[in-house]
């Protein structure tokens, strides 16, 4: 394959004549010459690494032909990659998460504990709809999700498994988090399916200052809930006598 250089035509060879490592560099080479993204496309060995598919797959200059024949080839794993790689090609972000909704169902429990430290965005509900644990304690390192969105996924009914994984992690001092959680408990204690118990509010109870805890309480409906919260918010001289 040539391309046109400053002092003419440049040859871009492909393996075994061109070396491994300078293959992969030029992968990512942002203007290869037409034609040789699909003859690596096309080599054996290309084929059977996903890692290097993938670097074909999101290229900006790839055909779309040949991106919509890769991606459905493509695990789980270079997916992710893709949907989280802001140089990829605006088309293979959005047909890999869209992949990745698809294969949700399908991968393995650890597999979804490997992919929601780092998801798509749109995949966060279904992350959150799981209950388990270690998938959503998983989740909740993941490092683009702030304050807004967590609070925007903490919905009634509230599982044990969100609560604990909520209260192992980073959030459980962040006083937005600890107001949408309580706000969130107390809907659930109030449905006929609860599963949690009245002591797990306590963590959350503790992570606001005694100003916060009062306007907590202003917005709790449960009466069990509210009073744990009030007598909370007030001075510790009050509560000792």
């Amino acid at each position: 394959m040539t391309e046109l250089g400053h002092n003419g035509p440049v040859e871009w060879s492909l393996p075994p004549q061109l070396p491994w490592p300078q293959f992969l560099r030029l992968l990512r080479h942002p203007a290869p010459p037409r034609g040789w993204l699909e003859a690596a496309a096309e080599l054996p060995e290309v084929q059977k690494r996903p890692p290097l598919l993938r670097w074909i797959a999101q290229h900006p200059k790839t055909p779309t032909q040949l991106r919509l024949s890769l991606l459905p080839r493509l695990p789980w794993r270079a997916l992710s990659e893709i949907a989280g790689d802001a140089a990829a090609h605006p088309q293979a972000r959005t047909l890999a998460i869209e992949r990745l909704q698809l294969l949700w169902g399908a991968i393995t429990p650890g597999e979804r504990r490997s992919l929601a430290r780092h998801a798509p965005k749109q995949l966060w509900p279904n992350i959150w709809r799981v209950r388990d644990g270690g998938l959503i304690g998983s989740f909740l390192q993941h490092p683009k999700l702030g304050v807004e969105a967590l609070a925007a996924l903490i919905q009634p009914p509230l599982a044990p498994e969100h609560t604990e994984a909520l209260a192992r992690s980073r959030w459980g001092e962040i006083i937005p988090i600890a107001h949408q959680v309580l706000w969130a408990m107390d809907q659930t204690f109030r449905g006929a399916d609860c599963m949690l118990v009245l002591g797990q509010s306590a963590l959350w109870i503790k992570a606001l200052p005694g100003e916060e805890r009062l306007l907590a309480a202003t917005r709790i409906v449960h009466p069990p809930l509210r009073r744990m919260v009030r007598a909370w918010a007030l001075p510790e001289t009050v509560v000792e006598a």
